[in-house]
């Protein structure tokens, strides 16, 4: 019988690799062989940096944010951890019938002020109206276009042993904001979606560093930070050893996770940025996140020699075990 797309597919662990190899890398090729990151830099006279992505998130709002406001972070940041300076958004609307005006007026002036915060201009767009029943409210897509400055050079293959792994904040907000928010978990908690531009934190990186000591970068997003960890371990040809201690939580994210079986190192992020730089630079890429205003920003691993392609984490007591990607999707439409 014929394989069927499955929720799993949108997860972002292996069966969206699967996905990405089989269908449409195949078809399409990659921008750059070998380096599937988060947008493709071109060779445009100025190097370039172009990204798109969809949002399907539900529901349309959820505490702290909307689908909205997701869209415009969500695409700034994927240039952002490129190395490019995001500039230009097109906003593509796909509205259901029935959709009140005011709730979609409310959804673009989200988008609006994401877009002045991360110092965008959302620059075109498109509008289609489906009937009843065939989308969900309202899905968004955005394209985004920005420019990348001379010297930065990101990619995996790059990372090398000893260099540090940084983390920009807690982890797993987004993602459990989401869920609760959908109301059929019988569960509540003070969890507010943690959606916002990173681009200002990876420009105080490279205006504290030197170009060079910035090796690789991400937006744990769909599959969370273990899913970005082991495509990290797998492009570099290293290992990524992630201290437990040393990532923080918030109480009541940890908590929703717990009462729902769910590992947050799993669960996607919006407004975080994992990085690897140079050992040497990485209390002053701690300082910089920090004065920056991210979070809660600090070291959370190290790049090892081996084994190759694995991902382990070790508690407190020194014992460790392996992180693999994610496998099916435990929170799905989360983005």
């Amino acid at each position: 019988m014929s394989e069927v797309i499955t929720l799993a597919h949108g997860a972002g662990g292996k069966a969206t690799a699967k996905l990405i190899d089989e269908v449409f890398i195949t078809a399409f090729g990659a921008a750059n062989p070998g380096e599937l990151a988060d947008a493709a830099v071109l060779a445009t006279g100025a190097r370039s940096a172009f990204t798109t992505d969809s949002y399907v998130v539900s529901p349309i709002r959820f505490p702290g944010g909307s689908i909205g406001d997701l869209a415009v972070n969500g695409t700034v940041n994927d240039l952002a951890v490129s190395g490019a300076i995001a500039q230009y958004l097109s906003a593509g609307f796909v509205i259901e019938e029935g959709l009140e005006m005011e709730e979609l007026g409310a959804i673009v002036a989200d988008m609006a002020a994401a877009a002045a915060a991360a110092g965008v201009r959302i620059v075109t767009g498109d509008t289609k109206v489906v009937p009843k029943g065939a989308a969900d409210q309202l899905f968004i897509n955005t394209a985004g276009l920005g420019t990348v400055p001379e010297g930065r050079e990101l990619g995996a293959t790059r990372a090398q042993p000893g260099d540090a792994v940084i983390l920009s904040g807690p982890i797993a907000a987004h993602g459990m904001a989401v869920m609760l928010a959908r109301g059929n978990l019988a569960l509540e908690a003070d969890i507010r979606t943690d959606s916002a531009p990173i681009n200002h934190l990876v420009e105080a990186l490279y205006q504290a560093l030197d170009p060079g000591d910035v090796r690789w970068m991400r937006d744990p997003t769909r599959g969370g930070l273990a899913t970005v960890a082991n495509e990290l371990a797998k492009g570099s040809g290293h290992a990524v050893l992630l201290e437990d201690e040393a990532i923080p939580v918030e109480t009541a994210v940890r908590g929703a996770c717990d009462m729902l079986g769910i590992d947050p190192l799993y669960v996607a992020n919006e407004g975080r940025l994992v990085a690897v730089v140079a050992d040497d630079a990485a209390q002053a890429a701690v300082s910089a996140l920090q004065a920056a205003g991210a979070p809660q920003p600090g070291v959370i691993g190290q790049i090892r020699p081996g084994p190759e392609g694995v991902v382990a984490i070790r508690n407190a007591f020194g014992g460790t075990r392996l992180v693999d990607m994610l496998v099916g999707d435990p929170l799905p439409r989360i983005c």
